[in-house]
């Protein structure tokens, strides 16, 4: 066995030195930059380029509605025409559609799968509700006849005695139904008691047609209350008959207005399509004057919208009701209005609810593509927020601040996913994370920024949060994420990293021109993730396989170290080397503030493609003086997990 000398010695203490340094650092560029991401290559119905191909096909479904809100105002009468519409390559023997009103019978899957603590999405109060189905028949060639169906849970099947032809082949079904109307609506329909009567939130009122795609063909996951939809486009007429002391408002456009409003009504409504300031159709005064409503028993609401996905309405007796003119960036205008009681019809709470419609559609519209609706409407009632094509569901109680951000963040979802059909049952993220990126800028903008309390320092605040042991990836489905994880797996990560895309990787220009470019690409159409990645990928220019893998798909931590500063010849005019490191999974792109002793202060940005060599990475820094201290990410823009080593000080 031979000695060891002084020199292997200290050998050995560098291997083992380098070693420790080595483990410190969880970063692996083959991973970060590995060469393949996407699991399939384009093809004729979904292009590489990340756009729909020359073969893109979709189905499509237009409804003819008629419904009866009963006396009591607790249970909806309806009849259903469906025009369903085979634009596949596939000939289809049988077709799924979607009864979201069976969330409420006690046999569901939704109830038995509701923890015991209950939660947003529970049915309260053992409500016992669902769909009354009275019958379901098949129109073909003009003959009806009746047809084989069978309903599991939320989901009902209807086998065709002949297939539906492929590339264009139409049906017709037509389906009876009623169901009670619950006071708790798993947050998204319900009724709520106020001093003048009750008001109704109605949505997922009417069997749909399920998805028929060319990812998963049928679309029939179940409806358990997180989940969102995921639905097809066509045109919906509808019309609900009421006791006519009831408001309705709906989804569209309303088609009769001279047979359910008064005459000053209507003046009124003809004022405010030209008015940029809010103008009362009902004052808070007028509610309990019998006046105000025409002197019938009972009214038919008859409403359109066009290219929709759904359509939802609410109605009231207790309404307090006002609007504005909305302008749109092609000329053309539209109607933002509002609905909500007395008891909130002030300066601080709903009467500036049709301001705040105004103000975000207006700033969407821009942004992003022209609102599509005729009218946005904004409802006070139980719902503390949910959206449908041109109609939101809001807080009642939500004032200030409050109800800015609940308005503009529903009416955010005109665009993601009423505009852009993206698969909510299965990626939320594509929608509400979306929809809190441009909410945020929306708040920057409206009003000089009133409410616009957004530090970008403070985004790194929920770091913590972000990166617990029980957190979950953006691509959970919405049914498995835990409750208690939604709100950063669906919301605030994706939005966060839309945010850094613009703000840090792509630059703000280019990802707007890209993120437009996207939204008018699949304009009422369905992408999928892989769709968005490819498209801003094309648009842009830039390869980002690298951050969808670390952000999107996995839960990869950002922690990037400034680690040492040497001088040139030891002089400190000759130029710095500065060394900093990758200490985790996930590389970015790197901004430094650089302070000399002297105060001149200076920033040096760095592309991600320094960490394809490695966890450590040096760089030549024309210094004029000794550096006094060093920032990474000195405007925390990045939810960096360690920010004690963002900082060198030269003591």
């Amino acid at each position: 066995m031979m000695r060891a000398t002084k020199r292997s010695l200290f050998f050995l203490a560098m291997i083992l030195t380098n070693s420790v340094f080595a483990q410190r650092s969880n970063y692996d560029q083959h991973d970060a930059f590995a060469p393949f991401f996407y699991p399939a290559y384009g093809d004729k119905v979904r292009a590489a380029d990340g756009t729909p191909g020359p073969d893109y096909w979709q189905n499509r479904a237009d409804y003819a509605i008629q419904a009866t809100l009963d006396d009591s105002l607790q249970n909806v009468q309806g009849a259903v025409t469906i025009t369903y519409t085979n634009n596949s390559p596939q000939n289809l023997s049988f077709v799924w559609l979607q009864l979201d009103q069976n969330i409420y019978d006690q046999d569901s899957r939704a109830v038995a799968a509701t923890a015991i603590s209950g939660g947003r999405w529970a049915n309260r109060n053992a409500f016992d509700g669902g769909y009354n189905i009275e019958s379901v028949s098949i129109v073909v060639n003009g003959k009806e006849q009746k047809a084989n169906y069978f309903i599991t849970d939320s989901r009902m099947q209807i086998k065709l005695a002949d297939a539906l032809k492929a590339g264009g082949g139409s049906i017709q079904f037509k389906i009876a139904f009623h169901f009670a109307i619950p006071e708790y609506g798993t947050d998204r329909m319900g009724r709520l008691k106020t001093k003048n009567g009750w008001i109704n939130e109605i949505a997922q009122w009417y069997p749909r047609m399920c998805v028929y795609d060319n990812v998963n063909g049928w679309n029939t996951l179940p409806y358990l209350g997180q989940g969102e939809f995921y639905l097809e486009y066509g045109n919906i007429d509808y019309s609900i008959t009421a006791p006519a002391n009831q408001i309705i408002v709906g989804s569209g456009e309303l088609l009769n207005p001279k047979d359910v409003l008064t005459a000053e009504q209507l003046k009124r409504w003809d004022a405010a399509k030209n008015s940029d300031k809010t103008v009362m159709l009902r004052t808070a005064d007028e509610v309990t004057d019998p006046s105000t409503r025409p002197s019938k028993d009972h009214l038919t609401w008859k409403f359109r919208c066009t290219n929709t996905r759904d359509v939802a309405w609410a109605s009231s007796a207790a309404f307090v009701w006002d609007a504005a003119r909305i302008n749109l960036p092609s000329g053309k205008k539209a109607l933002a209005m509002s609905v909500y009681p007395a008891e909130v019809a002030t300066d601080s709470a709903w009467a500036r609810s049709t301001e705040y419609v105004k103000g975000a559609i207006e700033f969407y519209s821009k942004y992003l593509y022209e609102f599509t609706y005729p009218v946005a409407t904004n409802v006070a009632g139980i719902v503390g927020g949910m959206e449908y094509p041109g109609i939101v569901f809001c807080g009642s109680r939500a004032k200030k601040g409050g109800l800015w951000g609940v308005t503009s963040h529903e009416f955010g979802h005109n665009w993601f996913p009423m505009i852009v059909g993206s698969n909510e049952r299965k990626f939320p993220w594509m929608d509400e994370g979306f929809n809190t990126f441009i909410n945020t800028m929306a708040d920057s903008a409206f009003n000089n920024g009133e409410y616009n309390d957004d530090d970008p320092g403070n985004h790194t605040g929920y770091t913590k949060y972000m990166f617990t042991d029980s957190s979950e990836s953006i691509m959970t489905v919405p049914d498995v994420t835990q409750p208690r994880n939604l709100g950063f797996v669906a919301y605030f990560k994706p939005g966060l990293g839309l945010t850094m895309l613009r703000e840090n990787i792509l630059g703000r220009a280019r990802f707007d021109s890209a993120f437009s470019y996207y939204v008018h690409t699949w304009a009422f159409k369905h992408p999928t993730p892989y769709d968005f990645f490819h498209c801003i990928e094309n648009y842009a220019g830039e390869t980002l396989d690298w951050y969808w893998r670390g952000w999107f798909m996995n839960q990869w931590k950002i922690d990037l170290s400034i680690d040492d500063v040497a001088y040139i010849n030891r002089d400190p005019s000759q130029g710095s080397i500065i060394t900093i490191s990758n200490m985790e999974k996930l590389p970015m792109p790197v901004t430094l503030e650089i302070t000399e002793a002297n105060g001149k202060v200076s920033r040096k940005m760095l592309p991600v493609e320094i960490w394809q060599h490695g966890s450590v990475w040096k760089f030549k820094f024309s210094s004029t003086d000794k550096i006094a201290k060093i920032i990474v990410d000195p405007d925390k823009n990045y939810p960096d997990i360690n920010r004690g080593n963002n900082v060198w000080l030269d003591y």
